[in-house]
């Protein structure tokens, strides 16, 4: 079919309402479901916008019906006809009161049986839906979602330019540098032997613009980590990235939790109050064993070592004796729900976070406990757990004992596993909670030396400076996340400035001078130029999008997304270099045959 007999379309089809009713409208779309009822051919028409219903009526045009005759699942065509009322009204349609009777249909393009349903709700696997990824975008879900992204983005762009920041795009070939992941690496055809480095965050550069007078940065920016991925992190993902000269903490928490209070009323339609609650990651972790805390739900850990130092039951006095922790959850009126089977499982999940095991405690009438332990314990030493944790009949309390990481991680997880298993918070909440006060660095057992909580740019907080030499361990950093409803969506800190803290900082992480300056040379040389004292954050775009479509995967708001063994399958990405391409890089493999 020639080009300019389709080329004017005058409505999208979801968008039609009751106030077109008498309109001739053109419309093109695919084809969601026909059905043939003799001399009536009903197809559902399906644009981004929604469906509408096209009655084919061989009275009204001989033309029209004939072509729907021939028509299947997923043919694109064009219709031309009037808008009528529906004499049987859908109320599970936005148009589900009007119908357009067809005047003229033409079949652009055929379509074979599609290998997937294009429907929400469709039960096809996830390595299939990426395999046909293309079809899988035409589900009114994902396209939701990539609209909702969308939104999001332009939001982000209105609001920081509003606030006087200047977008700048910044390299996406650089130097490789240590921070934290693995880099990806890109070897240069023209510089034999040499990589650039695909960017895990514009970091450096961000700082350099703050150096070069630009006051406020912004971009919106893709960045690179090759580490293990789970539901919420890509080898690919989009950071918010933003940085702020002449600032301190306070002024990056209070403009970050403006523009997310804003976005959250015009993108959802939710009134959030203003200040976000804080805590102290100190205070996070003994509470929530998490430093991403879902605050959506109570739940505490609470701790009992000060009750078990002396009691019987030797696997809890050892534990705090050998600087151990035992702390609890108390999951109220759930005693009943959770059966010897259930508690298994939350031990098996417990042990996959270095937990030896898992006691518990379910409270009965009169003050008593039905539990394996009970007999290792006097009735004084249960009624004070029972007094401290304020539990009550039908509560159960949840007991691990081990290193106080250990403690954290276990029933950190347990406390979200089990509000998932009983529903105990409200699914359409949101709940921000900055996190400050992190330790500057942490001892890496495997490298036996220290290592940046967050980058080696985060500036130790005044008080501490001169402890970043003599005891690294208590330096606390000027950083801060922001947490929604347990995800970190963001994270940053105020920077270092200084020329010497900085290198003071590389020395406490083990860098020889020689490192130093091969690595990081050209930020140390740009700090001697006038560099004020600035600090930023960046937020994760796809794990935001995520939180707000209400989806428990980025996957689901990423267009393209790698799998979880960072593979494409609608593309076989990653794939083998033919040697014509290797010999120019320079590179020689050895690789096993594929036959082995």
């Amino acid at each position: 079919m020639a080009i300019e007999k389709y080329h004017n379309r005058s409505h999208m089809c979801g968008v039609l309402r009751e106030s077109d009713i008498g309109s001739t409208v053109t419309l093109y779309g695919w084809v969601q479901k026909r059905r043939d009822l003799g001399g009536l051919i009903f197809i559902d028409l399906r644009d981004r916008t929604g469906i509408i219903q096209i009655i084919c009526d061989q009275d009204i045009s001989k033309q029209a019906f004939m072509e729907a005759e021939k028509i299947g699942s997923e043919y694109v065509v064009t219709v031309r006809g009037k808008v009528e009322r529906r004499t049987s009204e859908n109320p599970n349609m936005p148009t589900g009161t009007i119908e357009v009777y067809a005047e003229t249909l033409n079949i652009i393009n055929e379509a074979q049986t599609p290998p997937i349903y294009i429907k929400d709700d469709d039960e096809v696997s996830e390595s299939l839906r990426l395999k046909y990824r293309y079809l899988d975008l035409r589900k009114p879900s994902m396209q939701a979602n990539l609209l909702l992204r969308q939104k999001i983005s332009n939001f982000v762009r209105f609001f920081l330019s509003n606030e006087a920041f200047i977008e700048v795009e910044t390299p996406v070939l650089t130097k490789p540098t240590p921070e934290g992941a693995r880099d990806y690496l890109v070897p240069s055809r023209v510089n034999a032997g040499k990589f650039y480095a695909l960017p895990q965050s514009p970091q450096l550069f961000k700082q350099l613009l703050m150096v070069s007078g630009l006051d406020r940065y912004f971009q919106i920016v893709k960045c690179f980590r090759d580490e293990d991925l789970r539901a919420d992190r890509q080898p690919e993902f989009t950071q918010i990235d933003c940085e702020m000269s002449f600032v301190n903490q306070e002024d990056v928490i209070e403009l970050n939790s403006r523009m997310l209070k804003k976005m959250l009323s015009e993108i959802k339609g939710v009134e959030l109050s203003l200040p976000f609650p804080r805590l102290t990651y100190k205070e996070s972790m003994e509470k929530y064993g998490s430093d991403k805390p879902d605050l959506r739900f109570g739940m505490e850990l609470i701790d009992l070592s000060d009750l078990m130092a002396n009691c019987g039951f030797k696997v809890f006095s050892d534990t705090v004796n050998n600087e151990g922790q035992v702390k609890c959850i108390k999951v109220e009126g759930k005693a009943e729900n959770l059966s010897r089977k259930d508690i298994g499982k939350l031990e098996d999940i417990a042990k996959t976070y270095g937990a030896k095991g898992l006691a518990w405690m379910k409270v009965e009438m009169d003050n008593d406990v039905n539990a394996p332990i009970k007999k290792f314990f006097s009735s004084d030493e249960i009624q004070r757990i029972l007094q401290k944790t304020e539990a009550e009949n039908g509560d159960i309390l949840l007991f691990v004992a081990d290193k106080p990481s250990v403690v954290a991680a276990a029933l950190g997880h347990l406390r979200v596993e089990i509000a998932n298993k009983f529903n105990l918070y409200d699914k359409n909440t949101y709940q921000f909670v900055w996190i400050t006060d992190f330790p500057l660095l942490e001892y890496d057992e495997e490298t036996k030396r220290y290592v940046a909580m967050h980058h080696p740019f985060t500036s130790p907080v005044a008080e501490d400076i001169e402890k970043l030499t003599s005891d690294p361990a208590n330096v606390k950093a000027q950083a801060y996340d922001i947490v929604l409803n347990g995800y970190e969506i963001g994270g940053g800190s105020i920077r270092i400035h200084s020329s010497d803290l900085q290198s003071d900082m590389f020395k406490a992480l083990g860098f020889t001078e020689e490192e130093t300056r091969e690595k990081f040379g050209f930020l140390l040389d740009a700090f001697q130029y006038g560099t004020p004292p600035h600090g930023g954050i960046a937020f994760g775009l796809d794990r935001l999008a995520m939180i707000l479509a209400g989806e428990e995967n980025i996957r689901q708001v990423i267009a393209f997304p790698k799998t979880q063994n960072a593979t494409c399958p609608l593309t076989d990405a990653p794939s083998t270099a033919d040697q014509k391409q290797l010999q120019e890089l320079y590179i020689k493999t050895d690789l096993p045959s594929s036959d082995n």
